[in-house]
């Protein structure tokens, strides 16, 4: 049984038994479906939705005898672009799932995410069209525990210097994967100079007074992360199947826009627009081919 079943509304799932019943649905009244042939077979990928953008996908092959489910995975489609940083996709072990790796400066780590349109990066990767240049890519995320915080008092013209800071910080790092020098020595002295900050307003402060967003690994799994961001928008909607109520949010993280859904019941606090979201997410991604 798949553990975020439950931030899309299905938290009364408890049988192996009613998770089958609900793959048959999904196989027998899926709303779109996507397919690559590779010799005698086709990898196929079913999805259904159960509240807007959010839903099922049964995956499998199809060959003479049939369908044969590999697996099925609750996603959440994101909005908008997130990075058009570039990106490697690699090949999960076992099925054909696959994993995304993107380098973007703004987090300052490889970003690795479950990549949702499987199907279609193998047609484009079999008529050879993949671009060899940045694409974008839309990420989403799916959370079984979060809490909501208050914001952090901010001016205009703090936020000025900040968002200046963050551009010049986001060249450096691009600087720097290149090798330069310059840029290492200059990104070493502005982390020193970070920690320093920290260790002197930890003593009187909260660390959430300090930290405005983070966006981090969490646990064992690659793709999984904590993260905390402003919440830009805010939508309370139900799953056509259970009724379960479920947060569909747009956070501002580290200055990247994504979304993330959550179920009612794994949110502490109430969100709004320009309050914070942390929690933990399982990070989706969807490649935008033109």
């Amino acid at each position: 049984m798949h553990s975020y079943l439950r931030a899309i509304g299905f938290s009364k799932i408890k049988r192996e038994s009613e998770v089958e019943r609900l793959l048959t649905d999904v196989f027998d009244n899926f709303d779109h479906r996507d397919a690559v042939r590779d010799h005698d077979t086709a990898f196929v990928e079913m999805e259904k939705e159960y509240g807007p953008g959010m839903g099922i996908m049964l995956c499998g092959s199809v060959d003479q005898e049939g369908f044969h489910r590999q697996y099925y995975f609750p996603y959440y489609k994101g909005s908008g672009i997130t990075t058009s940083a570039d990106l490697v996709v690699e090949k999960r072990i076992g099925g054909d799932s696959f994993a995304g790796i993107c380098d973007d400066g703004r987090v300052g780590v490889s970003l690795i995410f479950y990549l949702q349109n499987a199907a279609r990066y193998q047609k484009e990767q079999i008529l050879n069209q993949l671009p060899d240049h940045s694409i974008t890519t839309t990420f989403s995320g799916l959370s079984t525990n979060g809490m909501i915080l208050l914001p952090i008092s901010k001016n205009e013209s703090l936020e000025d210097v900040r968002r200046q800071s963050s551009a010049k910080h986001y060249q450096l790092m691009n600087a720097a994967k290149s090798g330069d020098q310059d840029a290492i020595e200059n990104l070493t002295i502005e982390d020193m100079d970070l920690y320093s900050m920290v260790s002197r307003r930890i003593y009187q402060e909260d660390v959430f007074s300090i930290v405005d967003t983070f966006f981090m690994p969490y646990g064992m799994e690659c793709d999984q992360y904590q993260v905390m961001g402003n919440i830009v928008s805010c939508e309370k909607i139900k799953n056509e199947l259970t009724d379960e109520s479920i947060y569909q949010m747009n956070i501002e993280c580290n200055d990247m826009y994504f979304d993330v859904c959550i179920n009612e019941k794994d949110l502490v606090g109430v969100p709004e627009e320009g309050r914070r979201f942390k929690g933990s997410i399982w990070l989706q991604g969807r490649i935008n081919f033109n």
